[in-house]
């Protein structure tokens, strides 16, 4: 009926900002937030290396687009690995940054630049606990 008066109907494509919900629900026993628009196959041999080098699980890990990085709650305070985006995160919250995954699978350099931040990362985090 519309259509025929000559008025275009929108669809909402973020309906969810209209009830309140403005930030993402990242779960308390989140370690590792990964920001990207792939599909991550938490069990693949790649990942489950990083996450055994970040002495984590599977289940610490918490997966968002890149689309909600403005909605991270304010007290979150996790590491976030962004594979092939360039979102800008908050100060306070550590990052990694590599390639794509399907990218980082076949490149060994891309690997190597990941697990030295990975190191990086684990030696601010073993002297910031003594």
């Amino acid at each position: 009926m519309l259509a025929q008066m000559g008025i275009t109907q929108w669809t909402l494509r973020q309906p969810q900002r209209l009830k309140g919900e403005l930030s993402v629900q990242i779960p308390a026993s989140a370690r590792l937030l990964i920001i990207t628009d792939e599909q991550a196959d938490l069990t693949c041999d790649l990942l489950s290396d990083i996450f055994r080098s970040l002495n984590i699980t599977a289940d610490d890990v918490y997966c968002i687009t890149p689309d909600n990085v403005q909605s991270i709650p304010a007290q979150t305070n996790c590491l976030c690995w962004l594979p092939g985006t360039e979102a800008e995160l908050p100060d306070s919250l550590p990052s990694l940054r590599s390639p794509r995954l399907a990218d980082l699978y076949q490149d060994a350099q891309a690997k190597r630049g990941l697990w030295t931040q990975i190191y990086h990362y684990d030696q601010t985090v073993t002297a910031a606990s003594r």
